[in-house]
């Protein structure tokens, strides 16, 4: 809720995601992607509310209380790599402290050997074991990153969101946190990846969703998204023709507020296939919400 009404930031996204995979949840700023990572931890602020299902091990993570997401869920079947680790890390305790308090919890780590598996869980991440005794505020924002990334592959848990896992990454060490991001899924978990890192999707993933509005557009196979025949939605082909790889054209305009949404399909003001038909709102079908989704694929 904002200033007395209601704001539907993310409305009827539904998708599965299987042990052994890699889903790509992409789009703008803004669009309801990390809202939708909040919301299956229970992280979301306490006026907020859901509807709907969202099961994992029989759990609704929608409808369980806080006693039962901080004890059953968190970490152990549901791992989170934050948008914004600075704010997740704890400021008044190293880095080491931090992984090792996590082996504790999650793990059967000896006492004995903590110190080595901390060392290990940081190598992971590729964050500097050099490192590991200085506190939140003395790192960089990618050393933090990593050390988020750390600390959510710890428990090795079923299910791992990571919210922009490369955010503040140089190119190198893009590649090598989505590979061991990828790793997590092939040894039989499953990986909710939320980025604006085309390319890092486009490495890994298994398949893509489209979030635009509050809404997922459409849902692909990465090959077919990425290759032949290509993207179905007018929205998500735009996304690829903005990477100065392709065509580099921006997308024109700007997302609409999510308190304040057109009627009928969300992109009908950017899009240069709008038409009377787009006074509507699109259903969801056969993996796209368009209107003009095979008019799109001939193009």
């Amino acid at each position: 809720m904002r200033g007395g009404r209601h704001v539907a930031a993310v409305s009827g996204a539904s998708f599965d995601l299987v042990a052994g995979e890699c889903l790509a949840l992409v789009g703008e700023s803004g669009c309801g992607k990390s809202v939708l990572a909040s919301a299956l931890l229970g992280l979301l602020p306490g006026n907020a509310q859901t509807a709907g299902t969202a099961t994992i091990d029989g759990i609704d993570l929608l409808t369980a209380g806080e006693r039962t997401l901080a004890r059953t869920v968190r970490g152990r079947r549901v791992g989170l790599v934050p948008q914004s680790p600075a704010a997740h890390l704890t400021p008044v305790r190293t880095v080491r402290a931090q992984l090792e308090e996590t082996l504790r919890e999650l793990t059967t780590t000896p006492r004995a050997a903590l110190r080595a598996a901390a060392v290990a869980a940081a190598e992971r991440a590729a964050f500097p074991p050099a490192l590991l005794d200085h506190y939140p505020h003395e790192l960089s924002g990618g050393q933090a990153q990593r050390a988020a990334t750390a600390l959510a592959l710890i428990g090795d848990a079923p299910l791992l969101l990571a919210d922009e896992p490369t955010t503040g990454l140089d190119r190198d060490l893009v590649d090598r946190t989505v590979d061991e991001l990828r790793r997590h899924a092939d040894d039989g978990r499953a990986l909710l990846m939320i980025t604006h890192d085309l390319a890092a999707a486009e490495r890994i993933a298994d398949r893509v969703a489209v979030m635009y509005a509050g809404r997922i557009v459409e849902l692909s196979r990465a090959d077919r998204f990425f290759g032949d025949p290509g993207p179905r939605h007018p929205y998500a082909r735009g996304l690829l023709a903005a990477l100065p790889e392709r065509d580099f054209t921006p997308i024109p305009g700007m997302p609409p507020e999510l308190g304040a949404l057109p009627d009928g399909c969300a992109f009908a003001a950017r899009c240069d296939r709008a038409d009377d038909t787009c006074g509507a709102v699109p259903r969801f079908e056969d993996g796209v919400a368009c209107h003009h989704s095979e008019e799109t694929v001939r193009a």
